[in-house]
């Protein structure tokens, strides 16, 4: 289940919500299917940062940890990227919480998408989106975590020309190669390579890209070429999570253990 690259490791997880369980339930789910890890949903349920005590943040890591799991991040998506104004300073004030919970439940990284980066960086949304994340990424570089963007919604070069600039050690990468397969049309290989100083967390996703819009299917069966994406990842150095992620489909959990079969295959 695990690759050893010269010293490290690159592990298997899977998006928690998407077994369709419980929390309890969905937790000892993925420790039968002999998953290294788990990213856990942030933002509703009994895992919302606001309805979690610090005695319920304790119980979570230990029972996390006694059935041999790791939180490999958080999701903290809000539905708004931080280029959409609406209700922008209470999404905010939420996402730092859900920062906050990152440190309690020891998983410093927290996924989310922070909205379309635009080509133009006079844009006014592009402005918007730089003030917020310098503020959002000082916060969680103070208390040593980070905010990690999802790739797809704009080209790799976009996002690394943008993250270059705002320069934060607080936001990071959760590569999605399916996105930018399903999203742009484009290669995730040469996006490692574009986002490897970035890059802490990945989700294992495929998908097409038709005429008029995307789908997403199964591992393998899509536009990911996943032996030179692993390559690619191994190459930069990467010992992270390959979070599975399987949002549609009629039977989602067998279709994650098809998907960890897969990866274990080409890893």
């Amino acid at each position: 289940m695990t690759y050893d690259k010269t010293g490290g490791l690159m592990k298997i997880g899977v998006m928690l919500p998407n077994l369709k369980l419980p929390t309890k339930k969905a937790l000892k789910k993925a420790a039968e299917m002999k998953m290294d890890g788990i990213q856990l949903w942030t933002t509703g349920g009994d895992l919302d940062p606001e309805k979690m005590g610090g005695t319920a943040r304790d119980n979570l890591i230990h029972f996390v940890g006694s059935l041999g799991l790791e939180i490999s991040a958080l999701c903290g998506d809000l539905g708004h990227g931080f280029s959409d104004e609406t209700d922008l300073e209470k999404r905010v004030k939420l996402t730092k919480k859900i920062l906050d919970l990152s440190v309690d439940l020891r998983s410093p990284i927290m996924t989310t998408h922070i909205g379309v980066v635009p080509e133009d960086a006079n844009a006014k949304e592009y402005k918007l989106m730089m003030q917020v994340l310098k503020d959002v990424g000082k916060y969680a570089a103070e208390i040593e975590t980070c905010i990690a963007a999802e790739t797809g919604p704009e080209t790799a070069e976009t996002l690394a020309k943008f993250l270059k600039e705002l320069n934060s050690p607080g936001v990071k990468v959760n590569f999605d190669p399916a996105n930018l397969v399903m999203c742009m049309g484009a290669d995730p290989v040469n996006g490692v390579q574009v986002l490897k100083d970035y890059i802490v967390h990945t989700h294992a996703k495929d998908g097409i890209k038709l005429e008029n819009g995307w789908k997403e299917v199964p591992l393998g069966e899509g536009g990911v070429p996943w032996k030179e994406y692993i390559a690619a990842l191994k190459g930069i150095g990467f010992e992270g999570f390959l979070a599975i992620e399987r949002e549609v489909g009629d039977n989602p959990a067998a279709d994650i253990e098809k998907a960890r079969d897969f990866l274990r295959s080409v890893l």
